[in-house]
């Protein structure tokens, strides 16, 4: 996949997004510009926009944590390009289910599942997360007193953070 490849008029399904997130993250004069660290929050930038795809370059540091959210129907694929984050995915009636990334991996995700990315260790990350459909809105997650889970709905460019 290059971004020639992206004018084809159609939506990408997740395999494509994670070679799409890699071939991103191999071109750094496309984000290394906008990679900011702020350990008030992540710092974000769009990196790319089309009808059928964005992706964002997204900066990381210790305590930094989207809470549990979904995509709203997008799938995607998060190429870690430094530093690690980690990835939960919600298991109810168990622990979260967790893994590691580190640079040169990838986290892929369907347009139904439901997780959580935190930084992990000590040093900045940097990520390159690709979504198709069009990622418009996302749905965050808490739990109220009673143990209920609730959803909220974000913007594409609200800031995800833990509960």
């Amino acid at each position: 996949m290059t971004l020639a490849d992206l004018s084809c008029e159609r939506e990408l399904d997740v395999p494509e997004l994670a070679e799409l997130a890699q071939d991103l993250a191999a071109m750094p004069n496309l984000w290394r510009e906008h990679v900011v660290h702020d350990p008030a929050q992540r710092m974000f930038h769009k990196v790319l926009a089309t009808e059928h795809v964005t992706a964002w370059l997204i900066c990381w540091m210790p305590g930094h944590d989207t809470g549990f959210h979904d995509h709203d129907g997008s799938g995607g694929a998060v190429a870690v390009i430094q530093g690690q984050v980690r990835e939960e995915r919600l298991r109810i009636g168990d622990v979260a289910a967790s893994a590691v990334a580190g640079p040169g991996d990838l986290l892929r995700f369907g347009p139904a599942d439901i997780h959580r990315v935190l930084h992990h260790g000590t040093e900045p990350a940097v990520t390159l997360h690709a979504y198709s459909p069009v990622l418009r809105r996302m749905g965050a997650y808490e739990l109220d007193a009673h143990g209920r889970l609730l959803r909220f709905a974000l913007d594409e460019d609200t800031e995800l953070k833990a509960a």
